[in-house]
C-alpha cells in the first residue's frame, strides 16, 4: 500500500518565501550592525576621573592654599628610625589629602607641622598558657601646625594607629611582620591627621568673612585646639 502519511521532517526543512525573505532582512542587519562596530572602532568608556574609595572626593589643594612644611619628626620611642618612615607618610598623604601645598623648605611655608612618635606598644591579642599567636602593633603620634609669622600653634592633633601580626617559627621573619605592622599604623595615623587637618581648614574657611581670607594669611586656631583621642 501506498503510505500517504507526510513526511514531517522533509516539510519543516522547507521555508516559506515570507520566512526567507525575514531571515534575509535578518542578516542584512547583523552585517550592518558589526561594520558599524569593527569599521568605526566604537568604544564603551567611562567619562571623569572614576570613582574614589568611600565615595569621596580627594581634597586637592588649591592655588591659594597655604604653603605646609612638614619637619622630620621627634622620635620618643625603641624603635630606630621610625620618625623618618612617618614622617614621610605624613608628607605624602597631606600633599594629597590635606588641602595645603606641601613645601620642602620651611623658609618658604606659611605653617610648620611638627610631630613626635610617643610611644609604640606590641601587646599579645591572642595567646595559649605556653604559646602567643598574635601581636597588635600600636603607635600614638602627637602633631602641632605653627604660624611661621606669628610662632602660635593653630591646630593640634594627635593620632593612633594600630595593626595586628600572626607569629611564626621564624624569628627573623616575625621582625619583618613587626615592621610591616608598624608601617601600617604609621600610613593610619598619617592618612588619619591630613584628613581632620583638611576638616579644620573647611571649618575655618566657612567661619572666614565671605570671599575668603588671602593667601598666607594667619589661620585662625581652634578654640580650644583638639587632642583627638584616636
Amino acid at each position: 500500500m501506498r503510505n500517504n502519511i507526510p513526511d514531517s521532517t522533509s516539510q519543516s526543512s522547507v521555508l516559506s518565501p515570507q520566512h526567507l525573505v525575514l531571515q534575509a532582512r535578518l542578516a542584512v542587519v547583523l552585517g550592518l550592525l558589526s561594520l558599524l562596530v569593527s569599521g568605526c572602532g566604537y568604544q564603551f568608556q567611562v567619562e571623569g576621573p572614576g570613582p574614589v574609595l568611600g565615595g569621596a572626593t580627594p581634597a586637592t589643594a588649591r592655588a591659594e592654599a597655604p604653603r605646609l612644611a612638614i619637619l622630620n619628626f621627634e622620635n620618643r620611642t625603641f624603635q630606630p628610625n621610625i620618625e623618618l618612615k612617618y614622617t614621610s607618610y605624613t608628607r605624602h598623604e597631606f600633599s594629597t589629602g590635606s588641602g595645603v601645598r606641601v613645601v620642602t623648605d620651611p623658609g618658604e611655608a606659611d605653617l610648620l607641622l611638627k610631630g613626635q612618635v610617643v610611644w609604640v606598644i606590641l601587646p599579645a591579642v591572642s595567646f595559649s598558657q605556653s604559646q602567643t599567636f598574635e601581636y597588635r602593633v600600636t603607635a600614638r603620634v602627637e602633631a602641632t601646625v605653627e604660624d611661621v609669622k606669628t610662632r602660635k600653634v593653630v591646630w593640634k592633633q594627635g593620632s593612633t594607629g594600630s595593626s595586628e601580626f600572626f607569629l611564626t617559627t621564624n624569628i627573623q621573619f616575625n621582625r619583618v611582620l613587626q615592621d610591616r605592622a608598624l608601617e601600617q599604623a604609621g600610613i593610619m595615623i598619617a592618612t588619619d591627621l591630613a584628613a581632620r587637618f583638611f576638616a579644620y581648614l573647611d571649618s575655618a574657611a566657612q567661619s572666614a568673612p565671605q570671599g575668603g581670607a588671602p593667601a598666607g594669611t594667619e589661620i585662625p586656631p581652634l578654640k580650644p585646639p583638639s587632642q583627638g583621642k584616636n
